[in-house]
């Protein structure tokens, strides 16, 4: 490991060993924000995945009905009717800390009806009816999935920069430090047994 170019003085020693505590105290907290981060990632990933799944189904069933429901009426009204809104929706928008991480934060705060269906009864059949109300009851849940993985790829892309820190830590600054800090002794010793090499000369002229 290459080590820094500083002179090798006691001053710079003692700065650079200030600097080697922060280092190992600073990868510590870093390394426990990392443990903890994953931890918290790993439970909303499955929370994620079982969602995805419940409306993944849902959804599945939502377009059979659909597709029950256009096969039992003309294309064109079918088209007209269903591309008309059934609800309509006011949400309030936040941000929420996770581990330091500003996380989206979405509420329904309430669905309106214009109508209890977008179209008369008359124009479509029982089909239409369910397929509209089975749509409208998984709005929420979509939001919520939704929501759910945006902090999913937020948290993973903040754990990605945390390891980088870590690692960098670790495996760059802390070695570099380290190594330094054995030069300087490794100088500052020399130079005390050549100064002392030079007094017993000195001494020994002297006698």
């Amino acid at each position: 490991m290459a080590r820094l170019n500083v002179n090798p003085t006691r001053m710079e020693l003692k700065k650079l060993k200030a600097r080697l505590s922060t280092a190992v105290r600073g990868h510590k907290l870093l390394k426990d924000k990392s443990d903890e981060m994953v931890r918290r990632f790993t439970i909303i990933i499955r929370e994620n995945k079982r969602l995805r799944e419940e409306v993944e189904s849902s959804l599945s069933s939502v377009m059979k009905q659909f597709s029950i429901a256009r096969s039992v009426t003309n294309a064109c009204e079918a088209e007209t009717a269903f591309s008309m809104p059934s609800v309509s929706v006011n949400v309030e928008c936040e941000t929420e800390s996770v581990m330091g991480v500003d996380v989206p934060k979405v509420s329904l705060l309430s669905k309106k009806r214009t109508d209890e269906l977008p179209y008369t009864y008359s124009e479509m059949t029982g089909e239409a009816d369910y397929s509209v109300k089975m749509v409208s009851e998984l709005l929420p849940k979509m939001v919520e999935l939704a929501q759910t993985e945006k902090t999913v790829r937020m948290l993973a892309d903040e754990i990605e920069r945390n390891k980088r820190r870590v690692n960098a830590l670790e495996y760059v600054m802390i070695p570099q430090l380290e190594e330094t800090i054995k030069y300087i002794k490794d100088k500052l010793d020399e130079n005390e047994r050549a100064a002392v090499v030079r007094l017993m000369k000195v001494k020994g002229k002297a006698n």
